[in-house]
């Protein structure tokens, strides 16, 4: 049995046999989030879509004080090396073996920079993740706009598919019905909204959504701060 925690804004909790992760940890500074750094003293790995602050959060505190591997493009991955993280620099299309199951890296249609100090550089490109633990499949689209390559998604036969709907920096959740009939996931997990004034909406509105589309295959799981679902 898999759990996943949401634990606001694209950050979430994955717990399977031999895994122990963070996605995303924006935890300090999120208005929503469930859970603080500090709660983490035992993980495995964090998996960073990319580097922007509202997505690395607090990804290098929480990896050197637990030990955890981080997991990112190889670009974002030689930057927190610097700052003695240990890493896993992985890239589009890659996948891997490891001792929890596998993983993919995915694309993702956004920028990726990162602020370090007073001097942005290149993050390398933003990315989405499927994550293979116990025989079940995580896919997280991290931000991104939708795209024809979701389509690709639909034959790994994902069991939850959690996607932005918030709009203005990734796909809105119109577009992530769109997301929803190309990947075809067991389960949807909306994310990405209600954090920031110009992110805001009604998940509940895109659960209908998905139900007035005929995509009956997959089932909408609106997650509150903190809960968790188990695949």
């Amino acid at each position: 049995m898999v759990r996943l925690r949401y634990l606001g804004h694209s950050a979430f909790y994955i717990e399977g046999a031999g895994l122990k992760a963070l996605i995303d940890p924006f935890l300090s500074g999120n208005p929503n989030s469930a859970a603080k750094p500090s709660d983490f003293k035992e993980l495995d790995a964090v998996f960073l879509t990319h580097a922007h602050g509202d997505h690395v959060g607090d990804t290098i505190e929480i990896a050197k004080r637990t030990g955890a591997r981080v997991f990112s493009c190889n670009e974002t991955a030689a930057w927190l090396a610097q700052k003695g993280v240990k890493t896993e620099g992985m890239h589009i299309g890659g996948r891997a073996k490891f001792p929890f199951g596998r993983v993919k890296l995915a694309p993702a249609w956004h920028g990726d920079q990162i602020i370090d100090g007073d001097t942005p550089r290149y993050g390398g490109v933003a990315c989405g993740f499927v994550i293979e633990a116990e025989g079940k499949k995580l896919y997280h689209a991290g931000d991104t706009g939708l795209a024809m390559d979701m389509k690709l998604l639909e034959a790994e036969k994902i069991d939850v598919a959690c996607l932005p709907i918030g709009g203005y920096y990734t796909m809105d959740a119109e577009d992530a019905v769109r997301a929803v009939e190309f990947i075809k996931p067991i389960r949807a997990v909306p994310m990405h909204y209600n954090t920031f004034p110009n992110i805001r909406t009604d998940p509940q509105d895109f659960a209908a959504a998905v139900k007035e589309a005929g995509l009956l295959g997959t089932e909408v799981v609106v997650l509150g701060y903190g809960e968790t679902l188990e695949f």
